[in-house]
C-alpha cells in the first residue's frame, strides 16, 4: 500500500515536472522559432536628425529648380458646395510657367455656378503670388522653421513628415506639413492653410498639393481645397493636370 502510495506520487511528480517543461518550452519556443520577429523592432533604424533631412532637403529643390523648363498645363477643376456629391462648376484652366519666378493663367471654358470660376481664380491667384515670390517663397531655412512630426508611407513610398511655420506673415507661404520621399528628398505633397488669402471674400483656404515627375521636371500634378467664402459657406474643390504638360519656348499672357 504504501509502496502504491509513493509510486502515485512519483507519478505525480513527474506529470507535474512534465507539464512544467511544457509550459517553459511554450514561453521559449517563439523566440527559437521567430527570432527575427522579436529583435527586429530594436534593429530599425533611427530617422536622419531634422538638420541633415533639412540639408538633403534644400539641395534637392535647387536641383530641381535647375531642372525646370517652360511648360504649360491644362487643368480641370471640379469645384462642390458643402457636402452636395455633384460639382456645381467645372472649369478649364490653361496655366504657364516660365522659370524661375512667371507663373500666369487662363480660364478656358467654365460651366455651371459662376462661383466656381471665382473660387478657382483665387486658387490659381495663390499660385501666382508664390511663384512670384522667387525664393522668398521656397520651402526652406530661410522662410520656414520646421518641426519633425513623423515617419509616414505615402503610398508605398516611406516619407518623413515636417511641420513648416512661415516666418514672415506674407501671400504665397503656407502653414501645415509636407510629405518629404525618405529616399529622394523630394517633396510629395503639402497641406497648408496661406497665412494671407489671395482674396477678401475667401476667408478661409486649405489646400492640398501633390507633386510628381513629369518630363524630368518636379511638378504639382493635382491641387484641392477646401474654401469659406464670405456669406455663401463652404466650398471645396478638386483640380487634376488632365495631359502631361508639354515645353513651351515662352509662357503667353493670361
Amino acid at each position: 500500500m504504501r509502496r502504491a502510495t509513493e509510486q502515485g506520487r512519483e507519478f505525480g511528480w513527474a506529470a507535474k515536472k512534465r507539464d512544467s517543461l511544457i509550459f517553459l518550452l511554450s514561453l521559449v519556443a517563439p523566440i527559437w522559432i521567430f527570432p527575427y520577429s522579436v529583435r527586429a523592432p530594436e534593429e530599425k533604424e533611427a530617422p536622419p536628425s531634422l538638420n541633415s533631412i533639412l540639408d538633403s532637403l534644400e539641395r534637392t529643390e535647387e536641383q530641381n529648380a535647375a531642372l525646370s523648363r517652360p511648360h504649360n498645363a491644362t487643368r480641370e477643376y471640379k469645384v462642390f458646395q458643402g457636402d452636395d456629391p455633384k460639382p456645381i462648376s467645372d472649369v478649364m484652366t490653361q496655366i504657364n510657367f516660365t522659370p524661375p519666378d512667371i507663373k500666369t493663367f487662363k480660364i478656358t471654358d467654365a460651366q455651371g455656378s459662376p462661383r466656381g470660376k471665382k473660387i478657382v481664380s483665387a486658387i490659381l491667384e495663390q499660385e501666382v503670388a508664390s511663384a512670384k515670390d522667387g525664393h522668398r517663397g521656397d520651402i526652406n531655412r530661410s522662410n520656414y522653421d520646421f518641426v519633425f512630426l513623423r515617419e509616414q508611407d505615402f503610398g508605398v513610398v516611406p516619407e518623413y513628415v515636417l511641420h513648416i511655420v512661415p516666418k514672415r506673415k506674407e501671400k504665397g507661404l503656407l502653414l501645415g506639413d509636407i510629405w518629404v520621399d525618405a529616399k529622394t528628398y523630394r517633396i510629395r505633397q503639402i497641406i497648408g492653410v496661406p497665412l494671407k488669402t489671395p482674396s477678401f471674400w475667401v476667408k478661409d483656404l486649405h489646400i492640398t498639393v501633390q507633386f510628381a515627375d513629369v518630363n524630368g521636371m518636379w511638378i504639382p500634378v493635382s491641387v484641392d481645397a477646401i474654401a469659406t467664402i464670405r456669406f455663401l459657406g463652404i466650398y471645396s474643390l478638386s483640380g487634376l493636370d488632365v495631359a502631361p504638360p508639354i515645353a513651351a519656348s515662352a509662357a503667353p499672357g493670361p
